[in-house]
């Protein structure tokens, strides 16, 4: 079986395990279920196959085999693998067997899955029913789960798991409704975004609305090398903030750091009593966040809103500001999913706005196509910053409208490959390209009063063709002839008929 047969395989096995939850309760919420399991099952196999080699290595020494064990990436005890939940599928206390195992999990496991686990309850009678529905729902997910195999000797080298992780995740987005859009970017849109922004080998990579991780991931991907960049990340919402934690693991991303906190009021990402900086810093903020914590960013100890205080109702510029905080002066690039309103809105946001142009830390906007994201049908656009650009008052921004390449999906528009690629070389090249790219200089914008809306500076009108009247006169004047002759053969049938 090839490897893409097994990833096929494996996602149909664990969509269909998901029929234990579908229409019991929200998508939102099972997929915590859905993936804390997936993730179970993961370390488990691994830890399998690790006492298997072992086994063989000691001949059977178990005092040895114990003490190899304790040197692994996670320490899983016996009692606590997935194996030995299975056995007890039929117990009448399974939901706290579960969570349990999970706690000695992470009790084993503190420096990396440190509450990890603390937001999901197997034995909530308000999530999964009262006891004898509950027990029948964990004891179907664990037999769903039991037929699958994700030992590194069937799952190959391949970053299969992750990619199930992550197909997982795009599928409860796409069913989870307005809130979708909290925990996952769509794949192309990441794919877009971290290839913009373009992270190299070495990089220190930062997302401080990180959600389940994808972005940060795509981005990681981006530096063409195994381990040689760094991640952080930082997610307000704690299930949310798991579901990353166990994202990046399973992708083997394990020296990540992702924090647990709200990134405007409390960033977590400091040193020095500094907030840390970034090459690169990626990130799809919530929408026009209201109450974001404008009542604090007057006396904000790291200075981000300098160049202004964003309205209460709306945060897009507050998270932009703390991005170009966290950018490394003279190298930092900044790459940002926003709605359209942050481009041309006035008020505190166009003088924000007019600052960061004049500083000339703006490099690009790209527009992007609408119902790309779950949840919201509005159409969005991506703002690349580099504070490489000389600060000179003098530089341009390119402008990209790649609203009308897409491909259009019954329920959600997709980003093509071929519409990706145009869009990057369209941005690295930096020329004008007629109804889709123009760089505009800054007097241009200057003169517009700053106000970025893509259309400004990108004409995509397309001129109706030319109307000969004479033309369209003779062709109703021979369409009326030929009525006439048609009334007149009608009337001489009704005759013969004897109407």
């Amino acid at each position: 079986m090839t490897d893409n047969q097994k990833r096929t395989e494996i996602f149909n096995m664990v969509w269909r395990a998901c029929d234990t939850f579908r229409g019991v309760i929200d998508p939102a919420m099972y997929k915590d279920y859905i993936l804390t399991m997936l993730f179970v099952k993961y370390l488990s196999d691994i830890r399998t196959s690790q006492v298997k080699a072992l086994e063989k290595k000691y001949k059977g020494d178990t005092g040895r085999i114990v003490r190899a064990l304790s040197y692994e990436r996670f320490i899983i005890d016996e009692a606590c693998t997935f194996d030995n939940l299975y056995a007890h599928r039929s117990d009448n206390d399974i939901g706290q067997t579960i969570n349990t195992v999970l706690e000695k999990i992470e009790d084993a496991n503190k420096a990396k899955l440190h509450n990890v686990f603390r937001n999901i309850d197997f034995n909530s009678e308000a999530n999964l029913g009262q006891t004898r529905q509950r027990n029948s729902r964990l004891k179907t997910l664990l037999e769903d789960f039991a037929e699958l195999n994700l030992t590194p000797e069937y799952v190959g080298e391949m970053d299969i798991v992750g990619d199930v992780y992550e197909y997982l995740i795009a599928r409860f987005a796409a069913t989870a409704g307005k809130k979708a859009g909290e925990f996952y970017t769509p794949a192309e849109v990441s794919e877009t975004l971290a290839r913009l922004v373009a992270p190299k080998p070495g990089d220190r990579i930062s997302d401080p609305t990180c959600g389940s991780g994808s972005l940060l991931i795509r981005a990681a991907k981006q530096t063409g090398s195994e381990n040689n960049f760094s991640l952080f990340g930082q997610e307000m919402n704690g299930s949310t903030w798991a579901l990353c934690k166990m994202n990046m693991f399973l992708h083997d991303m394990d020296s990540s750091r992702i924090e647990w906190e709200d990134t405007i009021r409390h960033p977590q990402l400091v040193e020095n009593n500094a907030l840390m900086r970034f090459e690169v810093v990626v990130a799809n903020p919530p929408f026009s966040l209201d109450k974001w914590g404008q009542d604090i960013a007057a006396g904000d100890r790291y200075a981000r809103f300098q160049r202004g205080i964003p309205p209460k109702s709306k945060g897009d510029w507050a998270f932009i500001l703390h991005m170009l905080a966290t950018a490394i002066e003279g190298k930092g690039r900044v790459g940002v999913v926003v709605p359209h309103g942050v481009l041309f809105r006035g008020g505190q946001e166009g003088k924000i706005r007019e600052a960061v142009i004049r500083e000339n830390l703006l490099d690009a906007v790209v527009g992007l196509p609408a119902n790309l994201f779950y949840g919201t049908g509005i159409p969005a656009a991506l703002m690349i910053f580099d504070k490489s650009r000389e600060f000179n008052g003098k530089g341009e921004v390119l402008f990209i409208d790649a609203s009308r390449a897409y491909e259009q999906g019954t329920n959600q528009n997709k980003l093509r490959i071929e519409d990706i690629e145009k869009i990057v070389q369209t941005f690295r090249k930096r020329r004008a390209v007629d109804k889709y790219a123009y760089p505009e200089p800054f007097a241009e914008i200057e003169e517009n009063e700053f106000n970025l809306n893509i259309p400004r500076y990108v004409d995509i009108f397309e001129s109706e063709p030319e109307i000969d009247i004479v033309a369209v006169q003779r062709e109703i004047e021979d369409i009326e002839r030929q009525l006439d002759e048609t009334r007149t053969e009608m009337d001489k049938y009704l005759k013969e008929l004897g109407f």
